[in-house]
């Protein structure tokens, strides 16, 4: 996606959240199935990590990544201490957050769209094909049975995520927009990281687009950040939930599917919130999330 006036202009973060769902659901396409489906008007929505797959989707490509030499130790442990920083001492200081952001990605700057896409075929066969759910795919295959679109949403970034659609079989992906101009990362996102209210802007921006009828559709997640997705649907699903989730879902009476055992299901609880919060959003936020470089005209 070409840079613009638009994504130049400072905003503010109900804009930028605005602006990543739009340009989310604006970048996907129907992708392998279901190109006529028999039932238009009802889709599903997934999470990746920890909902169709074990662990965080962007750690995996990170780690593929650095040892392929795409950026150095320093460069990953320097995104990974801003982002645990900001997360304890909790500066909210926009310029801050916009410097942080942009020291975070800089480390990707002048790679190009395809030389990302083509290591996250290799690195989704390495590390990710795996550790994906049996249990979630095959919620997803019973929509698609039904006739049924399935879309993932994932604050990974989009290139990743239409990997993992299409090797599911599923209809497509909605992930994080990096800008690019003529195949080559701007160093700019397209709004922001497609990750809490994001995620929701863009599911109403594809619903507007598809035709769909929201009460009618699903959507699973771990995550109580996906809680804006998850109460557009008139189906929300908690797959392995964390704690705040799952006290939710109780609560409004959702229906509950964990796939972990109970040792790891507790382990994971505990650290869900702390290392996917520190590593998963740095590395989220800064590796390759975020396929950024600084591009000077």
């Amino acid at each position: 996606m070409a840079p613009s006036d638009k994504t130049r202009r400072p905003l503010n973060l109900r804009q930028r959240s605005t602006l990543a769902g739009e340009a989310a659901a604006a970048s996907t396409e129907v992708e392998t199935a279901l190109d006529h489906p028999i039932d238009p008007t009802a889709a599903a929505f997934f999470d990746v990590d920890n909902t169709i797959m074990q662990g965080a989707s962007i750690f995996h490509l990170a780690r593929g990544m650095h040892r392929r030499k795409f950026f150095t130790t320093r460069d990953l442990l320097s995104a990974a201490w801003k982002q645990a920083y900001f997360r304890v001492v909790g500066v909210e200081d926009p310029d801050h957050i916009a410097e942080t952001r942009s020291s975070a990605l800089s480390f990707i700057a002048g790679h190009t769209v395809t030389e990302l896409e083509e290591m996250s075929e290799e690195i989704f066969d390495e590390a990710m094909a795996h550790r994906i759910w049996p249990g979630t795919r095959a919620l997803a295959q019973m929509h698609l049975d039904q006739g049924q679109r399935v879309w993932l949403v994932t604050a990974a970034p989009v290139e990743i995520a239409r990997i993992i659609a299409r090797r599911l079989g599923l209809t497509g992906a909605m992930g994080t927009v990096a800008e690019h101009t003529d195949g080559v990362y701007t160093g700019q996102l397209v709004g922001d990281m497609l990750h809490g209210p994001a995620k929701a802007e863009a599911i109403n921006a594809l619903a507007a687009r598809e035709g769909l009828d929201l009460a009618r559709c699903s959507a699973y997640s771990d995550s109580s950040n996906d809680l804006p997705m998850l109460g557009l649907v008139g189906r929300p699903v908690a797959i392995n939930p964390d704690a705040k989730l799952r006290a939710h879902a109780r609560q409004e009476g959702w229906q509950i599917r964990d796939y972990r055992t109970g040792r790891k299901a507790a382990r994971a609880g505990l650290l869900t919130a702390a290392a996917a919060g520190a590593v998963t959003g740095s590395v989220a936020a800064g590796v390759a999330l975020r396929g950024r470089h600084r591009h000077e005209a």
